[in-house]
C-alpha cells in the first residue's frame, strides 16, 4: 500500500486553489488537481494499516488503499476502474463530498490523514481526460420498465445501475433540467455544471430516459422552492405503467424560524436564494431579481448550505456577511478521541475565508423592518449547560440586516409526493423503508421503492449515491429473484 514508509516521510498537501481576492469575482471552479508527482506522494502516505478504517467511513465503501497505491505506482487507468467499482460518480463526490473517509484514516490518530478526497478529485479528472468513462449499456434488456422520481443523486445512481441491468428507466424531474440539488443546489464555484451535463449524457447512452418539469402525484415543491414545473403525472398512472417505482426526491422542507417580523420582505429561505444563481450562470432568462449586492447580509445556519449562501453572497458583492451559528463554537483539539468517527470540529470552508463574520450561540429572537422590509435583526447570547441552551441575560444585541437568508436545514421530504402514493411516513414525515432484509428499500406500497434524502433524511451526496445503488439492486432483486449489481 503505496510507501511502506511513506507516511513517515512525507507531509499531507493540499490542492492549490485561486486567490480568494480574484475568485470571488466569478462562479467557477477555483481548486486545481495536485500534480501527478504530488498525487503520488499522497498515495504513498497510505498505510498499511491492517483494517482500512477509511472504507468503512465512506458511506459508498470505496476501495482507498487500493486506488492510493495504484496512484502511487502511476496506474491511473486501473485506479479509475477501481474508483468507479463503487462509485458512480467521484467526480461530484470528490468535489464537494466532507470527506468522512479521511476522518476515518488511521494517520487522524495523531496526525494529517491521507488526501483522499484530493487523490479521489484526481482520478475521477484523469480518467474523463483520457477518455476513459465510456456508456456501458447492457448486452441484453429486460423488458422490465422502471420510473424513478427525482434526478438528484440518488436517483441518477440508482437509474444508472438499473438501466446496466437491462431494465428500461425513466427518470421524473419536477425541475426543468436534470440533477435535482447538484444542479440548483450546489453553486458553481463548487460543482461546475458541465460535470452533470456528461453524466446525464452517459446515462442517456446507456438507456435511461430523462422528463424534466414534470410534477409526479401533484407533487409541490418545498417552502420557498420555486416551482418551475410544467406539467404533472399521476401517482397512479406511474403504478400502472411501470414495474416498479423509486422515489428519490430530496428532503426538501427547510426548517423555519417563527419568530416576530418573519413575514417582512427581505427573508427568505437559502433555497430560494441560492438556485436563482446557478440560473443565472446557466444563462436563463427572467430569473427573479433577489441579490446580495450592497446589502448586509445575515446567513442564520452554520452548515454547508449556510456556507453557500455566504460565498454567493460575496461574489454578489454584499456590503458585509454574518453567519450564525445556534451551537457553542466547537473546539479542534490536536487529538481527536472519538476516531473514527466523525468528529465535531471547528471547520473553516473556502467561502469563509473569501470573508464573513461567524457568531456562535446565538439565537435569532426579532425581525425588525421599515415599511415592510426587513432592516435589522435582534439576537441573543446563549449559554449551552450539559446539551441544553439558555439566553445571557443582558446579551441581546441588534445587527443591520437587509438580506436574511435561513440555512437551517431541511426537516423532512414535501409530504403530497408520499401522500399521492399513499406512502407510510416515518416520525420525521420520511419515507418509511428499512434498508436491510429481503424488502429492502421497499416501502409500505407495492413496488414501491425509497431511497436517498426522501428516505433517511437531509444527508450527504456521497450518502444518496450509496443508498442509489443499494436501491437498485432491491429493485433488480424484486424484478428478477436475484440481482448480479453490487451493493
Amino acid at each position: 500500500m503505496g510507501k511502506i514508509t511513506g507516511f513517515l516521510e512525507f507531509e499531507r498537501e493540499h490542492e492549490a486553489s485561486e486567490d480568494k481576492r480574484e475568485r470571488v469575482k466569478h462562479y467557477r471552479e477555483f481548486v486545481g488537481h495536485l500534480t501527478d508527482e504530488q498525487a503520488a506522494t499522497q498515495g504513498a502516505r497510505c498505510m498499511d494499516c491492517g483494517t482500512p478504517f477509511c472504507m468503512n467511513g465512506c458511506p459508498v465503501n470505496n476501495i482507498i488503499p487500493d486506488w492510493n497505491d495504484l496512484v502511487f505506482r502511476q496506474d491511473w487507468a486501473n485506479a479509475a476502474a477501481t474508483l468507479h467499482s463503487t462509485n458512480n460518480f467521484p467526480e461530484f463526490t470528490g468535489r464537494v463530498c466532507p470527506a468522512p473517509c479521511e476522518e476515518a484514516c488511521v494517520l487522524r490518530i495523531n496526525t494529517d490523514p491521507v488526501a483522499i478526497k484530493s487523490i479521489e478529485h484526481a482520478i475521477a479528472d484523469r480518467a474523463w481526460s483520457e477518455d476513459w468513462v465510456k456508456p456501458q449499456p447492457p448486452a441484453r434488456r429486460t423488458g422490465r420498465r422502471v420510473a424513478i422520481v427525482g434526478s438528484g443523486p440518488a436517483g441518477l445512481a440508482c437509474a444508472q445501475q438499473l438501466a446496466r441491468a437491462g431494465h428500461g428507466v425513466v427518470v421524473f424531474e419536477k425541475n426543468d433540467r436534470i440533477g435535482g440539488l447538484l444542479r440548483y443546489g450546489i453553486p458553481d464555484f463548487k460543482l461546475e455544471k458541465s460535470h452533470v451535463d456528461r453524466r446525464i449524457e452517459q446515462l442517456v447512452a446507456e438507456g435511461v430516459a430523462f422528463r424534466a418539469g414534470v410534477c409526479v402525484g401533484n407533487q409541490r415543491p418545498g417552502k420557498g422552492i420555486t416551482d418551475w414545473a410544467t406539467g404533472t403525472i399521476a401517482a397512479g398512472k406511474l403504478l400502472g405503467e411501470f414495474d416498479a417505482v423509486v422515489l428519490a426526491g430530496g428532503a426538501e422542507q427547510p426548517r423555519d424560524l417563527s419568530v416576530p417580523g418573519r413575514d417582512l420582505e427581505g427573508v427568505h429561505y437559502a433555497m430560494e436564494f441560492l438556485p436563482l444563481q446557478n440560473r443565472r450562470v446557466a444563462g436563463d432568462a427572467g430569473v427573479p431579481d433577489l441579490w446580495a449586492t450592497g446589502k448586509h447580509v445575515v446567513v442564520i445556519g452554520g452548515g454547508d448550505t449556510g456556507s453557500d449562501c455566504v460565498g454567493t453572497s460575496n461574489r454578489q458583492g454584499a456590503k458585509s456577511v454574518t453567519q450564525f451559528e445556534l451551537l457553542a463554537r466547537p473546539d479542534d483539539p490536536a487529538f481527536n478521541p472519538v476516531w473514527p468517527y466523525w468528529p465535531i470540529r471547528l471547520r473553516t470552508s473556502s467561502s469563509h475565508e473569501e470573508g464573513a463574520r461567524r457568531d456562535w450561540a446565538v439565537a435569532t429572537s426579532e425581525f425588525l423592518g421599515e415599511g415592510g422590509r426587513v432592516t435589522a435583526l435582534k439576537a441573543v447570547r446563549l449559554k449551552w449547560q450539559e446539551g441544553r441552551m439558555s439566553a445571557i441575560p443582558g446579551s441581546e444585541f441588534t445587527l443591520p440586516a437587509d438580506l436574511v437568508l435561513l440555512a437551517m436545514g431541511f426537516v423532512s421530504p414535501v409530504r403530497s409526493l408520499l401522500q399521492a402514493f399513499g406512502v407510510e411516513m416515518d416520525e420525521r414525515g420520511n419515507a418509511k423503508a428499512a434498508t436491510d432484509g429481503a424488502s429492502g428499500y421497499a416501502t409500505s406500497v407495492p413496488k414501491v421503492f425509497a431511497a436517498g434524502d426522501l428516505r433517511r433524511g437531509q444527508s450527504l451526496v456521497v450518502w444518496a449515491i450509496r443508498e442509489g445503488r443499494q436501491c437498485a439492486r432491491a429493485v433488480d432483486e424484486f424484478l428478477m429473484g436475484s440481482s448480479e449489481l453490487p451493493r
